[in-house]
């Protein structure tokens, strides 16, 4: 795991700055404080701060081939590098590391661009190949490692992160208005979009090939599901024990590594199969890590002590409370490099700073567990949605206030006004994204904010429209629900789920998450089983829950679903009054700088809440974290470019930093270490 970034000239005639490259790679060595590298010839550049796991003494980067003709950096792990390795050692590949990240050059020599086909992991990829005189960025199937660029004037800048992009004075930074219109709708951006005009990001299962003809973008892999109607390739039977095979196999290929591995254990079904299998089928001491909440309507942690106990597991958690995410939401957001609606990031920038405190460098987590065996509340209510459209006078709304008890309005407002909610685009069942109208109606609501100039600029531009054109042929011969998970694995979880509350927060303390669940080995499967073996009549993950039956208490598959929340408004507030930077970046005059919310309509929102305290809707909620992070977004990216300080580096143990022309960057970044939020 660790950070990359670097830069690739179309232009022979202009060198490659090192110092640049130095600084961007400086800028995300939270990400990996371990070591750092570089590599460059005349046009392209090469960089690695990295966070060492596996072949702690020769696994660093960049790594080559035998001849030195190709160069790569690398973001992440390859659990199948053991296999792939003695293939390629049998084919007459020769290896001078016990890294995974050298499988990746000797396996381009042998298959070209379907090297990726053949990886299990978690990655991002930038590959320069000398003799073809292209460079090769790569990501992941499902969107686990994130990796940005920037094409304009001849030049291609990638990283790991915006922040190290920005580092680039000429990169123009500004809001990009369709972006802020998306996330505000479904709360995420449409890859390649970002929320910065001109920074694309690579999309989940794609690759990017740079040359002198330009840069083209294909993917490599595809999410699919049945068509309608087909008969079953498998029994129930059959993905209850192919299931349970390949989540064991995918748990223990995650636990390789070379530093100490821990568990983070939510009190959900997901995360106790994950600590279950690695009790049960793995020599690993079982630590496992937790947040618990101080306000009751939000703690698990009765559950996660009823884990902890029937597992024998060495427990850490780290407390919550409403004051705390306030505390560390700017530093959040300095990390998600995007706007979010919901708080609830914060608490696992507080765990993973636990989970290094710890001295544990890897984190197994149950993400993915929900999307791929229709875990989300969202599924059962689009399948009573479905029959109330087909039976239009029955009267269920008490259905929705057990599906979400967790949801103040489901608990006070009127069966009529539960009805009307719920029931929004009821009758338009053939619309592709009918299982998500309600959630994006509501949240489109908060665009009642945006001020006048960017509803004009915006100029009718409609983002589910963008969001349809982005869905595959087939989709439409999908079963509904499996149309259902489509949506939620490429935009809840590639978007948000894997990154700003991913990715992003336990990079900030530079801990690596793995997800058995991602396996795409895992997806596919369950992808190929049939909706009703996943989520039978109401009773949501039927075959996950059977398949481990034996090993994950009763107590934890029957209880309850509930959301994983955090306190979201109220965390922004003490005593009545916005904390110090709330009412900074909420004041008139910066939200007029940064143009984008109607600064009369914002000031009546922070009196609302003044008047009314914690009583507040879900779309009062989603307004107030989604303006504020957006207004810090601007603050930390836009108003003041990101930078390097000349303070004393707080990284001393780089250990290695091989310039190979550059002794000038070398100097230049021992000195440099980035100001988080400043």
């Amino acid at each position: 795991m660790c950070g990359i970034a670097g830069m690739f000239h179309f232009n022979a005639d202009e060198a490659v700055n090192p110092e640049l490259l130095a600084g961007m790679v400086a800028m995300i060595r939270h990400r990996g404080p371990d070591e750092a590298g570089i590599w460059m010839d005349e046009k392209v550049g090469l960089g690695s701060a990295r966070l060492s796991i596996i072949d702690l003494e020769t696994g660093q980067q960049p790594i080559h081939n035998e001849d030195k003709s190709v160069w790569v950096v690398f973001n992440g792990e390859i659990f199948n590098y053991k296999e792939l390795r003695r293939r390629l050692l049998a084919q007459g590949h020769r290896f001078y590391t016990q890294a995974d990240t050298e499988v990746i050059v000797h396996l381009y020599e042998q298959e070209g661009d379907a090297f990726l086909e053949h990886l299990n992991g978690q990655f991002a990829i930038a590959l320069w190949d000398t003799v073809r005189q292209r460079l090769l960025l790569a990501r992941d199937r499902m969107g686990i490692r994130p990796l940005f660029y920037v094409e304009a004037e001849g030049r291609l800048r990638f990283a790991s992160e915006v922040k190290s992009l920005f580092l680039d004075e000429t990169i123009k930074r500004q809001i990009n208005l369709h972006a802020l219109d998306q996330i505000f709708t479904y709360w995420v951006t449409l890859p390649p979009e970002t929320i910065f005009a001109g920074v694309s990001q690579l999309p989940p299962g794609h690759y990017l090939i740079a040359d002198r003809h330009g840069v083209t973008t294909r993917p490599y892999w595809h999410l699919r599901f049945p068509v309608e109607g087909e008969a079953p390739a498998r029994t129930e039977a059959e993905c209850i024990e192919q299931l349970r095979e390949l989540v064991i196999d995918s748990t223990r290929l995650q636990l390789q590594a070379d530093v100490p591995v821990g568990v983070y254990l939510s009190g959900g079904i997901d995360s106790s199969v994950v600590a279950s299998v690695v009790k049960h089928y793995s020599d690993n001491p079982l630590t496992t890590f937790s947040v618990r909440f101080t306000n009751d309507f939000y703690d698990e942690s009765p559950y996660q002590r009823l884990m902890v106990d029937y597992l024998g597991a060495n427990h850490q958690a780290v407390d919550c409370s409403s004051e705390d995410i306030g505390r560390v939401f700017p530093q959040v957001i300095w990390h998600t490099e995007t706007p979010v609606l919901r708080t609830a990031p914060a608490p696992l920038f507080l765990l993973s700073r636990l989970v290094r405190d710890s001295g544990v460098k890897v984190v197994l987590s149950g993400e993915g567990g929900d999307e791929a065996f229709l875990g989300y509340d969202l599924f059962k209510e689009t399948k009573l949605r479905r029959y109330w459209a087909q039976h239009p006078n029955t009267r269920r709304t008490v259905l929705f206030q057990r599906l979400y008890p967790y949801l103040t309005l489901a608990q006070v407002q009127s069966p009529e006004y539960l009805k009307a909610f719920f029931g929004a685009g009821m009758m338009d069942v053939d619309e592709p994204h009918y299982s998500h109208i309600p959630t994006w109606s509501n949240t489109a609501k908060t665009k009642k904010f945006f001020a006048d100039e960017v509803k004009a600029a915006l100029n009718g531009y409609d983002a589910i429209a963008a969001f349809k054109a982005t869905l595959p042929a087939d989709f439409h011969r999908w079963h509904y629900l499996s149309r259902a998970q489509y949506i939620d694995m490429k935009m809840l979880l590639a978007g948000y789920l894997l990154a700003s509350q991913g990715d992003r927060q336990a990079m900030a303390h530079s801990v690596e998450g793995r997800f058995p669940f991602l396996d795409h080995r895992v997806i596919e499967l369950a992808a190929a089983m049939p909706p009703t073996v996943k989520l039978q009549a109401m009773r949501e993950k039927s075959v996950l829950k059977k398949a481990f039956a034996d090993i994950v208490p009763l107590s934890i598959r029957e209880r309850p679903k509930q959301a994983y929340r955090a306190p979201n408004i109220e965390s922004f507030f003490a005593n009545g009054q916005p904390l110090d930077y709330v009412a900074d970046v909420l004041s008139p005059s910066r939200l007029k700088e940064a143009g984008c919310f109607n600064p009369a309509f914002v000031q009546k929102l922070v009196q609302k809440f003044q008047q009314k305290g914690k009583v507040m809707g879900e779309v009062d909620n989603m307004a107030m974290v989604g303006i504020l992070s957006l207004q810090l977004v601007y603050h930390h990216f836009i108003a003041s470019r990101p930078r390097l300080s000349s303070r004393p580096s707080t990284c001393q143990n780089i250990k290695t930093w091989d310039f190979r022309q550059s002794a000038a960057a070398e100097r230049q970044v021992q000195e440099f270490s980035f100001i988080a939020g400043d």
